[in-house]
């Protein structure tokens, strides 16, 4: 065999090898990019705030994967409901989520549904026709014309400063009065007189509040 022969041989082993070589490096980056992740996601509070979409794999058309990510360009940022996001101050009531709307000093007194407390309107009902057992017999009564009912407030020092309706009124409750109902005219008493600063409570959810008559318990 002549030497231009065995050149020849060479380089053709060479061009296959080359060839081989090339398959895999293209094999491996396709390989890679389908295992990239599919988005990024930032969390704050347990909450997720954003996705970052990242290039889209090549899928089938009606793959439920496609549906899900095609609709985002590159790069783009798809931020979610400003309520999805986490607020240490959003608690809930009546099954739905609530907020702090404002303070106010108010001198709270205690009341029992007893006679001592309500005279001959002690017969286990509040002027909003709910039973005195409503919510574990927390609740309380308001001016309702400063505090409407079916608002929500909560007292320092009443049911461990949970929210609490306003279902009740009463004649020398006027003005910035709160009484507090107490299952027995002791308990009340030992509330005695106190002036406290009262959060009043808000929805949190942009509906329109709850008709005072629908609240049933708080959560």
């Amino acid at each position: 065999m002549s030497i231009t022969t065995v050149n020849r041989c060479g380089a053709v082993v060479l061009l296959c090898a080359m060839s081989a070589l090339s398959a895999i490096i293209t094999k491996e980056a396709i390989s890679r990019q389908e295992i990239s992740p599919l988005a990024a996601v930032s969390e704050v509070g347990g909450a997720v705030r954003s996705v970052a979409y990242v290039p889209e794999l090549d899928l089938p058309a009606g793959d439920p994967l496609a549906a899900a990510t095609s609709p985002a360009p590159v790069g783009e940022i798809v931020a979610l409901p400003a309520n999805a996001i986490a607020d240490a101050s959003i608690r809930f009531f009546n099954g739905r989520p609530v907020r702090p709307a404002r303070t106010m000093r108010m001198e709270v007194t205690g009341y029992s549904p007893d006679a001592r407390s309500c005279g001959k309107w002690a017969d286990g009902k509040t002027c909003s026709m709910h039973s005195v057992r409503t919510n574990a017999s927390k609740l309380v009564a308001a001016d309702t014309r400063l505090l409407p009912l079916g608002s929500m407030v909560s007292v320092p020092g009443y049911h461990e400063g949970e929210i609490v309706p306003v279902l009740d009124r009463g004649g020398a409750i006027k003005g910035r009065k709160l009484d507090l109902l107490y299952p027995t005219h002791n308990q009340a008493r030992q509330w005695g007189r106190q002036f406290v600063d009262v959060v009043i409570w808000e929805y949190a959810d942009e509906q329109p509040a709850c008709d005072f008559r629908a609240i049933r318990d708080s959560r």
